[in-house]
């Protein structure tokens, strides 16, 4: 892991040096290249199941991840040497060793054992987000950069206090996962409540969940479109499997009832919020945005009903970066297109890039868990938990917004594809070969809702295993 570290960030550095856009790119093919042998290494040369320095561990949830972080950031990197086009290189060698950066510190979150090592990767991410947001260099994008900043370090913040109380309450020496969840059954009860609250408090910044979930939605808005795709999805699964793991540490514990209590909140909270702004918000992006809140609301509602539903809760986040990521990228052609994002400007899509509708058409019906959707499946574990457990009121709940989250998504997509264009606007050309590779992603998720692999199935299980 050391090794992987070291290279990656060399190779960053390097990007902020060359001077030709052809080095930058061959820099990128490099780092992408370390990224796959890394990837196989684990998969395929034995390092799974293993540790490494101590601080790291090669497990489940961490290789999952770690692959889909490597397609999604691939795709992100290299859809933005179009976005990016017309930019200076100094602008564009920053924004891409920012964006390995990014890449290597949520692989270090990923596989971090330790609770502090976490804490530290995820911190790290705070900063290189920071700066792709500012990557434009407008009043804009540097008020969103210092927000971002702030928020995240606040909430980071929290969850270094709820990570000190998790210490104390177990009277552990040692921050390491399992050592700490060995020792949190015989753990002070009030103390082990107040440092989960803490926990997903602090780190919902990064899973972009109630309560401090404005900062993401504010980030994808500043930040470009591609860099979006990773954020929206590589970023929000390091906040996932951050409190995923307090959430197994806990599970052994008189808390754990509690603790599911306290992700059904969050979760509905999270869900209402999602499906109101979604009918409120003038720009494309900020409602993709407040679809990732909706949908990681749902993956947390997996976690409180317990049971099928946190499996059902990993597969719908693995599902939704496919999706998501897809419907970002194919969001950085709209953008080529009419250079802007409003709701209420812009239409006409589907006879100016009839690829990129039809990609934009079929992630609307995929994301709103229309089958052949993956989230169809994943949602309908969660409703069936639900019943399971006699919540009719939490079924009544999802139920409604879901319906609201539908008609939103389908209105608003519509509208897009299919409205008149504003006299004012003037389409640019627009390069289908970015629509084409971005449909490729949404394709994977409707494989994934037809068929899961048998490895993949048992991966879940192996993560979701308590």
């Amino acid at each position: 892991m050391i090794v992987y570290l070291i290279a990656s960030i060399l190779i960053a550095a390097a990007a902020f040096l060359v001077r030709r856009e052809r080095q930058l790119f061959l820099t990128g093919v490099l780092f992408y290249a370390v990224q796959a042998a890394f990837a196989c290494a684990i998969l395929f040369g034995g390092l799974y199941d293993t540790t490494s320095a101590s601080w790291f561990r090669f497990d489940a949830p961490g290789t999952l991840f770690y692959v889909l972080l490597c397609i999604v950031s691939a795709f992100a990197y290299f859809h933005s040497e179009a976005y990016l086009r017309d930019n200076d290189l100094v602008q564009t060698r920053a924004y891409s060793g920012l964006v390995m950066l990014l890449t290597t510190a949520i692989a270090g979150s990923y596989f971090a054992s330790n609770l502090a090592v976490t804490w530290i990767f995820l911190e790290a991410t705070t900063l290189c987000s920071a700066g792709i947001i500012y990557h434009r260099r407008t009043a804009q994008t540097l008020e969103a950069a210092w927000k971002y900043v702030f928020v995240c370090s606040t909430g980071i913040a929290m969850a270094y206090l709820g990570i000190l109380l998790l210490a104390a309450a177990t009277d552990c020496e040692s921050l390491d996962y399992a050592e700490v969840a060995a020792a949190a059954p015989h753990g002070n009860a009030l103390y082990l409540k107040i440092a989960f609250l803490l926990i997903v408090c602090g780190y919902s910044c990064k899973m972009e969940l109630f309560p401090l979930y404005t900062v993401g939605i504010d980030a994808n808005f500043a930040a470009p479109s591609p860099a979006s795709a990773l954020i929206s999805t590589g970023l929000v699964n390091a906040g996932f499997l951050a409190i995923f793991r307090v959430y197994r540490v806990v599970a052994a514990t008189e808390v754990f009832t509690w603790a599911r209590s306290v992700l059904l909140i969050v979760g509905v909270l999270s869900l209402l919020i999602g499906a109101l702004f979604l009918r409120r918000t003038n720009n494309y992006k900020r409602f993709l945005s407040y679809s990732t809140v909706e949908n990681m609301g749902l993956a947390a509602i997996g976690l409180g009903v317990g049971g099928a539903g946190v499996w059902a809760a990993v597969f719908h986040v693995v599902c939704h970066t496919f999706i998501k990521s897809s419907l970002f990228l194919q969001m950085a052609v709209v953008r080529q297109v009419y250079n802007g994002y409003r709701i209420n400007r812009i239409g006409d899509y589907i006879h100016i890039n009839r690829v990129g509708a039809m990609g934009l058409l079929a992630g609307m019906v995929i994301l709103v868990a229309f089958p052949p959707s993956p989230l169809f499946l994943s949602e309908l574990m969660i409703l069936r938990e639900a019943i399971v457990g006699g919540r009719w009121w939490l079924v009544a709940g999802l139920l409604l917004l879901l319906c609201i989250v539908i008609y939103s998504f389908c209105s608003r997509m519509l509208r897009l594809c299919y409205q008149p264009n504003q006299d004012e606007l003037h389409p640019s050309k627009v390069d289908r070969a970015l629509s084409w590779s971005a449909l490729t992603l949404l394709a994977a998720a409707m494989v994934l809702g037809l068929w899961q692999p048998d490895f993949l199935r048992e991966l879940i299980g192996q993560i979701t295993a308590l």
